[in-house]
Formats: C-alpha cells, structure tokens, sequence
C-alpha cells in the first residue's frame, strides 16, 4: 500500500510545535536521529478564535513563529524575502501567500507571511516538491570539493534502500553529500516526473510521507484520487488552478529569470469544496547571473541551471486529467447503478 496511517508516530509528539505557511510543523525535540524521514508531521489547534485551523510542517527547528495577527514568520533568508520581494509584483502574485515585509522577534528577523489555510475547516494539505533536482549547481560542486564521506548520509541511503550503497560504501560506511544528493533525487519520481509528493494530511489528521514508491503516472493518479477521496469537483478545481499558473508562468519575469530549486506547489482544499494551489519556499531560488532566460521545461544538464519545474507541472496536471477521468467514470457508474435499482 503506497498510503499507510502514521498516526500512532504522533502520538508521541506533545510540545514544542512551529508554524510555517499554512502546512508546516516542526518537532523540535524526541526525534530519533536515524529516522529515514528528515523531519516529521504532525497537526495541531494554533489558537481558540480559529480552532477550525490545522497547520502541518516538515522543516528545521527555530525556522518558524506564530504571530498574533494570523501570519506566518518564517526565518528571515535574504535570498528568499528578495523572491518575495519580486513576486509581489509579478504575474505570479496571486499564486504566492502574500508578503508582508520583516519583523525582528527577540535576536531574529522573520519574514510575513499570509497564513494560506484562513477560512478553511479542517483542511487537506499535500506538498509537492517541484523539479528535477532539488539541490543547486553550487551544492554539487562544493560537495565534489569536499569529498568527506558522510556517515549520516549512507545510513539514510540504507534505511531507504539496503543495496544502494556499492560494496565500497558499504565497506567505508559512508557516502559523499555529492553522491546523496543525486541518489536521493534519482531514488523518487523527482528526476522523472519533475516533482515528488514530500506529504499528504487528510482531515482527521492521518499522515503519509512516504511516497518513494511513486514513480509513474498512474501512482500519480491513484495518489491524487487518495488525497480529494475522489471528489470530482475537488479535483477539477485543482486542475483549473494548475493550468492558471502555467499560464502565469508564460508571462513571468521572475520565473524566465531564476533557477528555481526546493520549491514546493502546495495543495490546500477542505470539505466543502474550497480547493487552492500554492507556490512556497523560495530559500533556494536565486536569479541566473547572465539573465540569459531559462526553458525550465527541458531535461537538467551541469551547467545548464535549468531546473525542470514546467516538466514537473505538466506531470501534475496530466495526472490530474486522468484523476478526473476515472473520478468521472466512477460517478457516472454509480449512477447508472442507481437508476437500474430505481
């Protein structure tokens, strides 16, 4: 089964909880070390005046703040309030929570956010994180500089995949970042669809983050039909949104522009049907240094900086279209059913 219940694991979580845009929630503390996902899941009510409010997270610890007014305060990156900064004034604006400019809390600068799950009843979240890697040039070529084997790395590798390793990484125990990097890429649907699902919560807050297994279209669709619970109107809606935003695309500035890297589209809907689309996390999306406009629709090649976002995107809503095909011929079935037993 690509889709398990990881309830049980939260049981365990009771304190120290972050909020980041609308999804996210760290554990800052009883998190084993050797654990195979980087970081972990888990909900939580954020406040009595919108207890209807649930807010999902994997991230670092610290990187994130509630705020009094019902924003998001994410630790301040230079790299990523200067995407923002742009975005705002960008075709993609309507795709990207809302800027609001910096705040220092204590010792650090936070940027603001627009909290994307306001006016949502118990909302459904899935992160997708787009592209055909999701490490920058730089990170490869400073990893290939030093070469330092990483224990840490090669027992991530084997708790994923015993026989990943070769026989001398097994013998030494240890694995280069350069090597991880692109195995772990190479080891999810990333390299071959342009994008992987990093998780899924459903309304009563059972969590799936393994979803390695997902590597063709059809797991594609099975994926999406599991997230809306075949909700044909639910889905349309996320198709409509998907294609609005290749069209925002065409007409960006910012996207000709930038290397986008580690960036997710962030899907939000709840049981009354509301359905939305988002564009996070730009900590890793820097400008090219020519200006010289990138295709992001064409397969990544070293040095190219191209980083296969538009392949992802069609991959997503070409599943979509099949979703809404079965979820119709589903439906229609049922119908049919129906009239004949009337």
């Amino acid at each position: 089964m690509l889709f398990k219940n990881y309830t049980a694991y939260w049981d365990r979580f009771h304190t120290h909880f972050v909020w980041h845009v609308g999804i996210k929630i760290i554990c800052t503390s009883l998190v084993p070390q050797s654990r195979t996902w980087k970081t972990y899941l888990t909900m939580m009510h954020w406040s009595m005046r919108r207890q209807s409010s649930w807010v999902q997270l994997a991230g670092h610890q610290g990187t994130f703040q509630l705020s009094e007014g019902g924003e998001v305060l994410k630790l301040y990156s230079e790299v990523e309030a200067k995407c923002l900064d742009c975005l705002m004034r960008d075709p993609l604006r309507p795709f990207v929570p809302q800027y609001h400019g910096l705040v220092t809390k204590g010792d650090h600068g936070y940027i603001r956010l627009e909290d994307l799950l306001s006016g949502l009843r118990k909302p459904v979240i899935m992160d997708c994180k787009m592209g055909v890697r999701t490490y920058q040039e730089g990170e490869l070529i400073k990893a290939r500089t030093k070469a330092t084997l990483r224990s840490d790395m090669y027992q991530k590798m084997v708790e994923i995949d015993p026989s990943a390793p070769s026989a001398e990484e097994h013998e030494q125990r240890g694995v280069t970042k350069c090597r991880y990097l692109q195995w772990r890429d190479t080891n999810s649907s990333t390299s071959t669809l342009g994008f992987r699902i990093e998780g899924v919560m459903m309304e009563d807050g059972s969590v799936q983050r393994d979803f390695r297994k997902i590597r063709t279209f059809a797991q594609v669709t099975e994926a999406f039909l599991f997230f809306t619970r075949r909700q044909l109107e639910i889905l349309k809606a996320y198709h409509s949104r998907l294609l609005a935003l290749s069209d925002a695309l065409k007409n960006s500035i910012f996207f000709r522009t930038h290397e986008v890297i580690g960036s997710s589209l962030l899907f939000v809907h709840d049981h009354s049907s509301k359905a939305s689309v988002w564009m996070i996390d730009f900590a890793k999306t820097t400008p090219v240094p020519d200006a010289s406009p990138l295709r992001h629709n064409i397969p990544w090649a070293e040095g190219s900086r191209e980083d296969g976002y538009l392949i992802g995107l069609t991959s997503l809503i070409t599943s979509l279209s099949q979703a809404i095909s079965v979820a119709s011929w589903q439906l229609e079935g049922s119908c049919g059913e129906e009239k004949i037993v009337a």
